[in-house]
């Protein structure tokens, strides 16, 4: 099933590998095993995709193609999984991973208020950050390699329940 699900998605791919992104990335993107449909290079992309997510980066999409190139994983994969941090769900995954942060810490959460500034990026969080990089990297390594193993289960199980139904239909013609 995990197969199948990604086959639909080649030919977002085929777009993306033929598009302005890859002359803008260069041949690089180029690179068949970028889009091999394979169990290792889709479940690594998942699980570093979620990594990513709870990081505390600007460029989600940019670094999780770094990465993808870097280490040979599948591009639509972790361009789906990246878009799970979409501006609607980054406040509560970071929200959580300020929790976290606090919770192991030991820290009280205090009020928090946001405000779109400069001058809040750079003194509003005060005390704040030290909880929220902590919960993010926990998160972050925690979330992935739960993905990563997950996706991995649920293939592996998919591939044996296919692969015994077909042996029950060759023995019982």
């Amino acid at each position: 099933m995990p197969r199948r699900f990604f086959i639909k998605l080649r030919p977002m791919g085929e777009n993306i590998r033929h598009g302005w992104a890859a002359r803008l990335i260069g041949p690089g993107l180029r690179d068949a095993r970028l889009w091999a449909l394979n169990r290792r290079a889709i479940t690594s992309a998942v699980g570093a995709g979620v990594a990513i997510a709870f990081t505390p980066v600007p460029a989600h999409l940019l670094v999780g193609l770094l990465v993808a190139m870097i280490w040979r994983l599948n591009v639509p994969a972790m361009v789906a999984t990246l878009l799970v941090a979409n501006p609607l769900t980054s406040v509560p995954l970071y929200f959580i991973a300020y929790r976290v942060g606090a919770t192991l810490l030991g820290a009280t959460p205090g009020d928090f208020h946001f405000e779109l500034s400069w001058d809040w990026l750079l003194s509003g969080m005060g005390g704040a950050w030290k909880p929220f990089l902590l919960g993010s990297l926990i998160c972050s390594v925690i979330g992935g390699l739960t993905a990563k193993y997950l996706l991995e289960l649920i293939w592996r199980v998919s591939t044996v329940s296919r692969l015994n139904s077909r042996r029950g239909n060759v023995r019982n013609p």
